[in-house]
Formats: C-alpha cells, structure tokens, sequence
C-alpha cells in the first residue's frame, strides 16, 4: 500500500515536489509544534472583488503557502506564546472553531479562527458522480430509483 499522492508515472519525493504528507509536515511553520499539536497544512490566499454598477465578480491567483491548523485541545499553546488572548481563544472555541496559522510562532505568525466544515468534505474521499458541477451538492435519491446522475 502506497502513501501520498501519486502526480504522474512516478513518485518524486523531493522537497520541491509536496508527493507526501511527510513533507508537508517538513514544510509546514514552526513544524515540531504544528505536528505535536495540530495538522500541517496547504494555505490557499485568494482574494474576491466584487462590483455591482455593474455586477461583476473579479478573482486573484491563489498564493499557496504552508500552514498549520491546530487542535481544539491545544489552543493553548497558543495561549503560552502570548500569540491569541484568553478572549480571543474563548470567542474562537464559541462557535465549536479552532486557531490556523501562517508562518513562523517566534516571528510574526498570520493567525486565523477556523471552522472545520464537514459540508465541505473532499468528494474524491466520496462519490464524486453525485456531485452536479463540482458545487458539492449531493441529491439523494429514492433507493428504489437509482442513481440521479449518469455512470
């Protein structure tokens, strides 16, 4: 059984290729604490313009960096650096959210509340023929009608 993501003919297991979630730990910010205490992770920074004299929607390129999602149970660590406040930690863990970051805890990390959305989970983990245009939407159908989309 193989692990990672398989890109193309072969496996490329370089620090330039991100073909495991080994090295995404590698690269990930402030790693030995990301990795002990949370998730690493992808970053997708995109920013959305919208105009409405007239109606237009305009998007950037993403900027993919790497970051960290911490675990509920440890936003403290958080906490001790001094980076979130007691406050900012009990209004974040409210909504059953939790803390993401951005660079380096010892320098000046980009820190985010996060919500971890179940809706939103990776179609490929389900079935993606369900979904209609890749908006995400799943119909149910009736078990005795069959499938609602096409093979």
């Amino acid at each position: 059984v193989g692990s990672g993501v398989w890109l193309g003919q072969e496996a490329n297991l370089q620090p330039s290729n991100v073909a495991s979630t080994e090295i995404l730990d590698r690269k990930s910010p402030s790693s030995e604490v990301c990795v002990a205490n949370g998730y690493s992770s992808m970053v997708f920074d995109q920013r959305l313009f919208v105009s409405f004299n007239p109606f237009n929607v305009y998007v950037t390129s993403p900027e993919i960096k790497p970051g960290c999602i911490m675990r509920r149970a440890n936003i403290q660590e958080l906490q001790r650096r001094g980076i979130v406040s007691g406050r900012e930690a009990d209004e974040c863990k409210k909504g059953m959210n939790t803390f993401a970051f951005v660079g380096d805890l010892n320098g000046s990390p980009e820190v985010s509340c996060v919500y971890h959305s179940e809706a939103a989970e990776n179609q490929f983990m389900q079935d993606p023929r369900r979904a209609a245009l890749g908006d995400g939407y799943r119909p149910k159908a009736p078990a005795d009608e069959g499938p609602l989309l096409p093979n």
